[in-house]
């Protein structure tokens, strides 16, 4: 496994494999690895092998664009020594590790952002961040020219902004959603579980027990506005849950509806402490 921490470093190691004419995933993140992320490589290595093999990047940067509180900035988890661990076990074959002056050069003004998706949902709650998401992704796309990208559907606003960003500016970069994994009791894999204490980490499973429900009632044939009273009502028993916001949308582009009469998301924020979480769940009437 070849670690870069340059740009031209990890551009000579992707010039090498295309000159053998082999394709590359990427797999972007911002470090304190779990299973989720390594799921995402399995993913890309099936992507790969599907056309015949290929190499696989991992980016790990905290990228602090996409933060709309320092202090979350500083608390953010990281360990560098087991990431490059779990990595090379996992058959990564280049981890792209760039300080923040190695991406953003002194003056630089240029963002990308998808301006409808990006303000709406938890683009209301994190000014800014989706912005921050949208660019670096773009500056990964340029440095490392990838054939294919994977990300996890657990924070599906993302991945919709990602795919619809793909689409306008006709990147030449395919786009693998990953199903979200999760822990033994449920609760979505997240590096930001790290920093719940005992109490909120246990709390915190009762965004699992709602989108459980919720899928229920769904599949069920329930109305819109039974389902949203359905999910603040679990949530709200939990008293060391705040609620962010509870939306439902539709499943493919995330517009409003009035019915559920098609295939929509349930899309949750809510902090526990200080630590902001998100879960989601896809169903079908």
């Amino acid at each position: 496994m070849q670690i870069c921490r340059s740009k031209q470093a990890i551009r000579d190691c992707v010039g090498q494999w295309r000159h053998q004419g082999r394709p590359v995933a990427l797999v972007a993140t911002m470090g304190a690895l779990h299973e989720g992320h390594l799921q995402l490589l399995t993913r890309a290595r099936a992507w790969l092998d599907e056309r015949g093999g290929g190499h696989i990047v991992t980016s790990i940067f905290v990228n602090p664009t996409q933060f709309d509180q320092a202090a979350d900035l500083i608390h953010y988890p990281r360990d560098e020594a087991n990431d490059l661990r779990l990595l090379d076990q996992a058959g990564c074959d280049a981890v792209f590790l760039p300080t923040v002056d190695e991406i953003y050069r002194p003056g630089a003004q240029s963002v990308v952002e998808v301006t409808g998706l990006s303000k709406m949902l938890i683009g209301r709650l994190r000014p800014g961040h989706f912005r921050g998401m949208t660019t670096i992704v773009t500056k990964l796309f340029n440095i490392i020219g990838p054939d294919v990208a994977a990300f996890g559907e657990k924070d599906y606003q993302q991945l919709t902004i990602v795919r619809q960003m793909v689409a306008d500016l006709d990147m030449p970069v395919e786009i693998l959603g990953v199903p979200t994994v999760r822990e033994a009791d449920g609760l979505a894999m997240s590096s930001r579980n790290r920093r719940l204490t005992p109490e909120d980490r246990k709390a915190a499973t009762v965004l699992n027990r709602a989108l459980n429900r919720g899928q229920e009632m769904v599949e069920q044939g329930c109305g819109l506005t039974a389902l949203r009273g359905e999910l603040r009502r679990i949530l709200q028993s939990e008293p060391r849950a705040t609620i962010g916001s509870i939306d439902i949308r539709d499943a493919e582009n995330l517009s409003r509806i009035t019915r559920i009469d098609r295939s929509i998301v349930m899309l949750l924020a809510v902090r526990f402490g200080d630590v902001l979480l998100i879960d989601q769940r896809t169903a079908c009437p």
